[in-house]
């Protein structure tokens, strides 16, 4: 139990009482024990970090390879759906719409095509 005490100390500049130690025994064995009155600052941390860890578990959902091509700038883009930068950017849309369709051959994914006021004008599905 020296590394929580140094953990505790340098944290707080105190020495934990009982009931804390043996809190963070639990946290670390898993076994029921009993608790201090109110949470401390270590169970806190400790849920938040499981909280953190079971959502970016479940949050593992796979990606999709659709390609959007949308107004960009003067002229347009193509962008891969859930992303915030654009794969390329084009001049004239059908050079665009081009481009998201090898894309998306290669990954067996849709093309979602935007009109210029950014409302969906077509979609072609090249997946199984």
């Amino acid at each position: 139990m020296a590394v929580v005490y140094a953990v505790w100390e340098l944290n707080s500049g105190v020495r934990p009482d009982s009931s804390e130690v043996r809190e963070y025994q639990y946290l670390r064995n898993q076994q029921p024990i009993v608790m201090a009155k109110g949470k401390s600052w270590l169970r806190t941390l400790i849920e938040l970090i499981e909280v953190f860890l079971n959502s970016a578990q479940s949050s593992k959902r796979k990606r999709t390879w659709h390609q959007h091509v949308v107004p960009y700038e003067d002229g347009w883009a193509v962008r891969r759906e859930g992303n915030k930068r654009v794969t390329s950017k084009h001049r004239k849309q059908s050079t665009a719409i081009r481009k998201a369709k090898s894309l998306a051959k290669k990954y067996k994914a849709d093309v979602v095509i935007h009109r210029a006021s950014g409302g969906i004008r077509e979609r072609l599905t090249y997946g199984d």
